[in-house]
This record gives C-alpha cells, sequence and structure tokens, in this order.
C-alpha cells in the first residue's frame, strides 16, 4: 500500500537527520531568506507581524542558527525607551523631565539597565512612528510614558506592538496600563494652596494652567476651581498657557494689565513658569508677595535659588521616576503584559515659602 510522503523539511530532501534550514523557515512563513536574516538578526526594515510571523515559523521548524534564534527572541535588550513630543530646546528649559529621569536612572542604572531617550517634537504622529521603530527594531524591553492626555491612543498601539509600558501619571479613562501617580488625596496640594492664599486675605485668585489636551492639567484646573467654591469664592482668572517660561510671561502681563481685573495671587502649573511669571511682576514694578502672592507646582530646585523663595505645591519628581522603573521591572520580571495595579507614591503637599504673603489692603 502506498503511503503518503511526509512535506517536513527532514524528509523532503529525502533524509530524516537533515536539519531544517532558513529557506525552509522563510518558505513556510511566506517571506524572503534575506528577511528572515533580518529577523534573526535584529535588523530593522521587517514589520512586527512579519517578524512575529517568522519566529512562529522557526519555532515549528525546530530551527534556530547556531541555537541562538529562539534565545534571540526572548533576549532582553537591557534598555529602557522614552519618547519625548517635545523640542528639545523646550525640554532643556523643563527641569521637570530631567528631575523625573534622575529618578528613573537612579534604579535602571544599578540594575545594568540604560535610558533609550528620543526627542521627536510637536509634529502630529511623530512619537507614534518612534515607538512603532522602538519595536520593529527590538531596541527597547518597555517604555515609559509621560504627560497622559485625554484621547491618548498610545496604550492601545504599545499593545498591539506588544511593547511593555508604564505611564507616570493617571490614565484619561480606566485603563489597564500600568501607571504611577500620587498616591492618597491627589488633590491635597491645590487644596491646600488654595486655604493657604484664603486664609493669607486674598479673594481675587488666578491660575496660569496648561494645555487642556493634559489629563493632569484638566484635574488640577476642577480642583483649583472646587477648592475656591469651598471658600465662597470664584476665580478672578484662568489662563490656558504652555508649560514655558515665555508662556507664563505673557500670561502675567495680560493678568496685571487690568487693573479692575487684576488679581493678588496667581497659582502656576509649575515652577518653571512661576518663577518666570514672578520675574515678569517684578519687571512690571509689582513687588513679590506685597503686591502679588505666587505658587508654583513641583518643588523644582529653581524654587529655593530665587527671590523671594517660591512657595510651591511639592511632589517628589525622583520618586515617581524610581517607581516607574520598579514597575517597569515587575512587569517585564512578569511576563504579563497588562496589570492593572498602580504602583502610588504620597501625596503632593504645600511648601510655604516666601513668595506669598497678606493681600494687600482693599484688594
Amino acid at each position: 500500500m502506498a503511503t503518503q510522503q511526509s512535506t517536513s523539511p527532514r524528509t523532503r530532501r529525502g533524509s530524516r537527520t537533515d536539519k531544517p534550514t532558513i529557506a525552509d523557515v522563510a518558505a513556510l512563513a511566506g517571506v524572503s531568506v534575506s528577511a528572515v536574516s533580518k529577523v534573526v538578526n535584529n535588523r530593522p526594515g521587517i514589520s512586527p507581524p512579519t517578524r512575529q510571523r517568522v519566529w512562529d515559523a522557526a519555532e515549528k521548524l525546530r530551527w534556530s542558527p547556531s541555537a541562538t534564534a529562539v534565545a534571540l527572541r526572548g533576549a532582553r535588550t537591557r534598555a529602557i525607551g522614552m519618547v519625548a513630543g517635545r523640542s528639545a530646546d523646550v525640554l532643556a528649559a523643563d527641569p521637570h523631565f530631567s528631575v523625573l529621569i534622575s529618578g528613573i536612572e537612579a534604579e535602571l542604572a544599578p540594575a545594568d539597565y540604560g535610558l533609550l531617550l528620543h526627542i521627536v517634537g510637536e509634529e502630529p504622529g511623530a512619537e507614534e512612528r518612534a515607538y512603532r521603530r522602538l519595536a520593529e527594531e527590538r531596541r527597547v524591553d518597555g517604555v515609559i510614558l509621560t504627560e497622559s492626555r485625554i484621547g491618548d491612543s498610545r496604550f492601545e498601539l504599545l499593545r498591539q506592538l506588544r511593547l511593555p509600558a508604564v505611564l507616570v501619571g493617571t490614565p484619561w479613562r480606566e485603563d489597564p496600563i500600568v501607571s504611577v501617580r500620587a498616591g492618597g488625596e491627589q488633590d491635597a496640594g491645590i487644596r491646600e494652596a488654595v486655604h493657604h492664599l484664603a486664609e493669607l486675605g486674598h479673594r481675587h485668585i488666578a491660575y496660569v494652567s496648561g494645555p487642556e489636551d493634559r489629563v493632569h492639567t484638566v484635574f488640577r484646573r476642577r480642583v483649583f476651581e472646587a477648592a475656591l467654591g469651598e471658600r465662597g469664592l470664584r476665580p478672578t482668572r484662568i489662563v490656558i498657557s504652555e508649560f514655558t517660561a515665555d508662556a507664563a510671561v505673557k500670561a502675567v502681563r495680560r493678568l496685571l494689565a487690568e487693573p479692575d481685573r487684576r488679581p493678588t495671587a496667581v497659582l502656576f502649573a509649575n515652577d518653571t513658569m512661576a518663577v518666570a511669571g514672578m520675574s515678569a511682576a517684578r519687571r512690571l514694578g509689582f513687588d513679590v508677595p506685597r503686591d502679588l502672592s505666587v505658587i508654583g507646582y513641583d518643588d523644582l530646585p529653581v524654587g529655593e535659588l530665587v527671590y523671594p523663595r517660591l512657595t510651591t505645591i511639592g511632589q517628589d519628581l525622583v520618586q515617581l521616576g524610581r517607581a516607574a522603573a520598579t514597575a517597569m521591572f515587575g512587569l517585564l520580571d512578569s511576563g504579563r503584559s497588562e496589570p492593572v495595579e498602580p504602583t502610588a507614591v504620597r501625596p503632593p503637599g504645600l511648601l510655604v515659602r516666601e513668595s506669598t504673603g497678606p493681600a494687600a489692603r482693599g484688594a
């Protein structure tokens, strides 16, 4: 009785002891031999689905060049990626980012991991393209995300790319992405700031906010408005701005230009803006804090170096960075792609220094 000949690569060449070749993998995966070579050698130019197909074919045929292909598939790069969707000059002027990175590096370096930073600018789609390149070229084991946004599309993209991710901040909606954020009462710092100003007699309080597409911007503005309401007050002005010194200077000029709407106190979205705004007010002839009280956010080192020293809402950015790196290690070690438990750090709190004082009489 005739028997059907096996189509496996071992018998196709007439010997059951022959091992499958790279050509067999290419045929099974439906790609060229050069494409298999690129996948095995971790070279760019191959899409993630095609890479997956090649590895699946290699595993099915039990093929590995020099017994390393399977190891390569699971090998770690020992690098964590960060993609900054801002221009280099903006980042250079923003100590917030560098302090956060110092916390991340404090955990990565002892574990012999490196941080791969991509600054891609603000062009639409640039950040997403960077994540695709990182995944395609297998240059990192995972990525740390910052600046959670309204309608954030990065989470789903990274799941499609099978790239582990940790978010520093709160997702814009319930999502299984791992996140590190301030624990406890996240709104405590803003509330303390408003109540501090109210106790000093301020009734005309303004807020210079960041872009409205950021989750924390919207959250803090709402807390600011609610805290004023608890004191029977309403915001004198809310200025939607950018997280830059130049934007803060322009905002202060607008706020102080109209005597009948002039605030006696201003809360800024970050310390860089607060210091720039305080300087702008003084150049316009206003004394801080006699004529204008100023509060920042972040507790960056610059706040202790200026005069008067900056009252600010302190959050531990180094701790946030360390927590993000620790969460990433847990994600990589667990082998899971979507754990849901966030890592929490201590909540922000008000640090009273010299830039706040009693409201001027009659104000």
